[in-house]
């Protein structure tokens, strides 16, 4: 493609000069004959059991737009396209909503149902209300940003009380004293 969208006579392609290294690449590919010269050397692969996540990170490092996915072995055992990787983050604001709540809050922070507002639009979460601890705060925000789909956190928490100057084993301590 890099080859025919260069105009015979015009080296580095159709306005004649290429400064970046992007267009340095193209133009060695538009002289490729073989699939070997066209290809990322040394190839960027990505393993079977990595994250959909660090497959994005991947091919946004090396400017690439698929990734062979291989097992163990080194063994080709399939094709990420970045089409693919989108349609993950490109979830709708309910199923966001959804699995902060009841991932994030329910089951990991052992919140009830409600203890705490969460509002979704177009993927920005806000977490709205009051924790019992300081401590809690960052661990519902961090866990919050690695919901797939969330964009950002809009931090609207508070806590009722300030844990932050206790050192751990202070903190079951006092925990132990309040029941």
């Amino acid at each position: 493609m890099a080859r025919q969208a260069t105009e015979p006579g015009e080296p580095g392609g159709r306005h004649g000069w290429h400064l970046s290294r992007a267009g340095r690449d193209q133009d060695a590919k538009a002289s490729a004959r073989t699939a070997g010269e066209l290809m990322s050397n040394p190839p960027v692969t990505i393993e079977a059991g990595d994250s959909i996540t660090g497959a994005a990170r991947t091919m946004a490092r090396h400017g690439v737009e698929r990734l062979p996915v291989v097992d163990a072995e080194g063994r080709l055992v399939g094709i990420v396209a970045r089409r693919d990787v989108l349609q993950v983050f490109l979830r709708s604001d309910e199923a966001i909503r959804t699995d902060v709540l009841e991932d994030v809050l329910v089951r990991t922070l052992w919140l009830a149902p409600g203890a705490i507002n969460v509002a979704v639009h177009e993927g920005v979460v806000t977490l709205k209300g009051q924790l019992e601890r300081h401590s809690q705060v960052p661990v519902a925000l961090r866990m919050t940003a690695q919901v797939d789909g969330v964009v950002a956190v809009d931090d609207q928490l508070t806590y009722a009380l300030d844990d932050s100057h206790l050192h751990l084993s202070e903190q079951g301590t006092e925990r132990i004293r309040k029941l």
